[in-house]
């Protein structure tokens, strides 16, 4: 049997099915273009969780807020294109909460330490230390892998669908 890949955008995606031998009560999935869809620009929405672990989606549109967090940080960009730019923190800068990102009051006063201007299918780490700041001149989207934290919103609820046997 032949597969074809289709890749989805946010103006454009098919919600998919699960398809398992299993007790579908289980299982429930969502997709990350209409998560972002209904998403505020910049809201973290929660698609995945493992233990403290989560992924992001993010619907980049415009200057984000300045976010930091104690450890590293991946984004992907699924759709368009996100600039990302990076401020190296000072000492007393540094977050001190346990995981996840947090929001800046403002830009941070340290070094800059340059952008990545990234498209669909591009990972761009957030490193510990530096404060970064998302940029997107049209509607895209991005997946960041991070701890549960502060900035993680949680819509199990709205996003989910739940196929019954």
């Amino acid at each position: 049997m032949a597969y074809k890949t289709r890749t989805g955008s946010l103006a454009s995606y098919e919600k998919g099915v699960i398809e398992l031998d299993d007790d579908l009560r289980k299982y429930a999935f969502s997709n990350v273009f209409e998560v972002a869809g209904k998403s505020a620009p910049y809201e973290r929405v929660a698609v995945v969780q493992n233990l403290e672990y989560v992924a992001e989606v993010v619907r980049a549109e415009g200057d984000s807020p300045w976010y930091a967090a104690p450890h590293d940080e991946f984004a992907i960009v699924m759709d368009g294109e996100v600039t990302f730019r990076f401020v190296q923190l000072q000492d007393d800068q540094v977050p001190g909460h346990e995981g996840g990102a947090i929001r800046l009051g403002a830009e941070p006063n340290g070094p800059r330490m340059g952008r990545v201007t990234a498209r669909k299918g591009h990972q761009v780490l957030l490193p510990k230390g530096a404060a970064y700041q998302l940029s997107s001149a049209r509607p895209s989207v991005a997946i960041i892998q991070t701890v549960d934290g502060p900035e993680t919103v949680k819509k199990w609820n709205d996003i989910c669908v739940l196929k019954e046997a």
